[in-house]
């Protein structure tokens, strides 16, 4: 068995700069830099035969090349219960586009598909009984956090291990982005005023 997730890699200097973001909310187990991403489908833990066909599958992807931006900080779950603190995403037709290649491509493959909803973020922290207070207070002297834009050129196949200290995400397979046409005819190549709109 293999556990196994697909994800968007940041730069390093946008991964520590997230990480400088830690502190200020007990009981939070804040995200090393290094295992910091953006996760496009979990996957799981699958026989070796079956990673093997969703590799296939997923190297048949065409789509092209784009730009995204990170923005503002918030939280999953109710706020007297919040589970994690993440960075947001800016919109981004592009980035739907290649989740979407990338949802049916692991359908293909065999697996069932996602029944959750596509809310692309980076985890910075997760929480077990972290005060609502010291939540709210986070996101509020954060929430102007900005990043980007970033150039994302390719997608990674990464295993997860647990280590020691945490787990340990291992790439085992990058895919270069192309240059076809979205469906709407654009590179996917994102302007400032795309992302505003």
């Amino acid at each position: 068995m293999i556990r196994l997730f697909v994800a968007i890699e940041l730069p390093e200097h946008v991964r520590i700069n997230l990480a400088a973001l830690a502190g200020g909310i007990p009981g939070a187990r804040w995200i090393e830099a290094q295992n910091m991403h953006l996760t496009l489908r979990f996957i799981g833990d699958i026989e070796e035969g079956l990673a093997h066909d969703i590799d296939l599958s997923l190297e048949a992807i065409e789509a092209p090349p784009f730009e995204l931006r990170l923005e503002g900080i918030g939280y999953f779950g109710p706020a007297r219960a919040a589970r994690l603190v993440h960075v947001g995403v800016q919109r981004s037709n592009a980035l739907n586009f290649l989740h979407d290649k990338i949802e049916s491509a692991v359908v293909r493959a065999g697996l069932p598909p996602d029944e959750r909803k596509f809310l692309p973020h980076v985890t910075l922290a997760r929480l077990k009984d972290a005060p609502a207070s010291r939540v709210a207070d986070f996101v509020a002297d954060h929430n102007l956090f900005r990043a980007g834009p970033i150039a994302v050129d390719h997608f990674t196949l990464f295993s997860s291990f647990h280590g020691r200290t945490g787990p340990i995400y291992r790439p085992e397979r990058i895919y270069l982005l192309g240059n076809p046409l979205l469906p709407d005819g654009t590179t996917g190549l994102v302007e400032e005023d795309d992302v505003r709109g």
